[in-house]
């Protein structure tokens, strides 16, 4: 409740910000102060009246209230951000008095264009954020495990996070996601957690998991947890996807070939739901530390911890590289990979900007991504 009183809080002050100087702005056009009253309420409350309503009824209404208020979520950043410049030059004024005098018609014209350019940058940065979100990179990566397995030397591993299934991410990008991962030719493929954003009922109801059973791969297909399954209830996720050919594996492992582990660790959210994961030395104590070692963990935190447990490579998503700028400064200072590889000692470690997106069908700050990794052993 605290944090759905936060959000909101936030919400409504924000809104009100691009309300108060949008009104203001529209006094060089008082005709369109209406239209402009009834876009902003519908603004505001689409999201949580989508989000609401496909819980109850899924249907076009809450599709496209969805749709609206996702969309509003970045707009509601840049607008924000170019209104909050303006600011900054008006307050600037007010001590070097560079600007027309605000009784002048030059300064009725220029606030006039100033407003008219916010919205067309905004509207811009919105709409090449949707298109750069619909075109996902393939990240390639080859890396060398020092240890010695009876098997092949070499194996091709095709990961993927953040896909957040649901209404947004929906059939569509649910087969572009499977064709891109098939066309890669994997000998494995690994789910670094978020397959499934917050409640699977609208996965369910538009049959992605049809598309995800396409997923080919010999060795198999192994999943992990995320906070978003949690948030949307965990175990109904998990059942779902296991029922579409992907494994989830909630802190065991498993063997393959002989060869190398694959270790799935459950999400940190675990900790709050009454059940805590397992420690990295309870997980691993079974293993026989010679073979290599592999794992998903979806939230990429104490990475020294994992280094000494002696993990040959974790593949980890989760922080989006903040998804929309300029929050990759955030993720960078919070976590100490927020994308990219490291090595530390012998361990290797790849934190993904994940595939697909949350909130906002938008990414201004970075490529949305699949992982193509060459792993080779002795």
């Amino acid at each position: 409740m605290i944090f759905l009183i936060t959000v909101l809080t936030i919400h409504f002050l924000v809104n009100f910000y691009i309300y108060y100087r949008g009104i203001q702005w529209l006094e060089t056009m008082p005709s369109l102060k209406t239209a402009f009253r009834i876009t902003m309420l519908i603004l505001v409350i689409a999201y949580p009246a989508g989000r609401f309503l496909e819980r109850i009824w899924y249907g076009p209404a809450a599709n496209t209230l969805h749709w609206i208020g996702a969309f509003w979520f970045a707009g509601m950043l840049y607008f924000t951000l170019l209104i909050f410049a303006t600011d900054i030059i008006r307050l600037s004024n007010m001590l070097f008095h560079f600007l027309p005098r605000t009784d002048s018609s030059t300064y009725f014209k220029m606030k006039q264009y100033a407003g008219l350019i916010i919205v067309a940058l905004g509207t811009l940065i919105v709409s090449g954020g949707f298109i750069n979100a619909w075109h996902p990179r393939v990240h390639q990566l080859e890396l060398n495990i020092n240890k010695t397995v009876k098997g092949a030397k070499q194996v091709r591993v095709v990961a993927a996070s953040d896909i957040h299934l649901g209404s947004i991410i929906g059939p569509r990008k649910t087969r572009k996601l499977v064709a891109s991962i098939n066309g890669l030719q994997p000998d494995i493929i690994l789910l670094a957690g978020d397959v499934v954003d917050e409640d699977v009922g609208p996965v369910i109801r538009q049959n992605l998991g049809e598309s995800l059973r396409q997923l080919k791969a010999p060795l198999g297909v192994f999943a992990a947890t995320g906070n978003h399954e949690y948030i949307g209830g965990a175990d109904r996720s998990v059942k779902y996807l296991e029922e579409h050919g992907i494994r989830v594996l909630r802190d065991t492992t498993t063997l393959i070939k002989d060869d190398f582990y694959i270790i799935g660790r459950e999400d940190l959210h675990a900790n709050h739901r009454g059940k805590p994961r397992l420690s990295l030395d309870e997980l691993m104590a079974p293993l026989d530390k010679n073979k290599p070692m592999l794992m998903l963990d979806h939230q990429p935190y104490h990475l020294n911890r994992v280094q000494e447990a002696g993990v040959d490579l974790q593949i980890s998503g989760h922080t989006h590289h903040g998804q929309l700028w300029p929050f990759g400064y955030i993720t960078n200072y919070l976590f100490e990979v927020s994308r990219g590889y490291k090595q530390k000692g012998n361990s290797h470690f790849i934190v993904s900007t994940g595939f697909g997106t949350w909130g906002p069908p938008v990414r201004t700050g970075n490529r949305p991504e699949i992982l193509e990794i060459i792993v080779n052993f002795q």
